[in-house]
């Protein structure tokens, strides 16, 4: 998933880990190598679960930048 960035697109890369009742959900910029972690109930859904992630993701980003 593309990355909103005054030079242009960067890519976003999600991957899901089961936890149990739980999904950990970890979001990772490709230009910078940084990561950032959240959990979800294993009934949200995909979309939410990485909507979540991105949001943290940009707050992680803007306060590096």
């Amino acid at each position: 998933m593309p990355l909103d960035h005054p030079e242009g697109a960067r890519e976003v890369y999600f991957e899901f880990t089961p936890v149990g009742g739980v999904v950990k959900v970890a979001a990772i910029d490709s230009e910078t190598g940084i990561e950032v972690t959240v959990m979800g109930p294993s009934t949200a859904s995909q979309a939410d679960l990485e909507r979540l992630a991105l949001q943290k993701l940009k707050a992680r980003l803007a306060r590096e930048a």
